[in-house]
């Protein structure tokens, strides 16, 4: 099932930025996002994302929204898997 990558296959790749969505919700009855990064940090490190894509892969086949805005996102999962990467978190110690 993991044998292929997106380059192997000549995928698309479809970057939706969702950086509000991450909130602590451990403690009352709503989401906290105090501890958020600011818009202009995140618009910077959103379009470096996707200037590092672009790099990596072929720019015609990344697509991403508007950030900010609302969006109504439809996609179709081919595995049983999601995956959450948080860059917060340092694997090298």
């Amino acid at each position: 099932m993991w044998r292929s990558n997106v380059s192997d296959i000549d995928g698309d790749i479809l970057c939706v930025s969702q950086f509000t969505l991450m909130a602590n919700t451990s403690k009352g009855n709503k989401p906290d996002f105090h501890l958020a990064m600011s818009t202009e940090q995140s618009k910077e490190m959103y379009g470096a994302l996707l200037l590092k894509l672009s790099g990596m892969y072929k720019a015609e086949k990344i697509k991403d929204g508007r950030f900010g805005a609302m969006m109504d996102v439809t996609l179709t999962n081919e595995g049983p898997v999601t995956l959450t990467i948080d860059s917060r978190k340092d694997t090298t110690a």
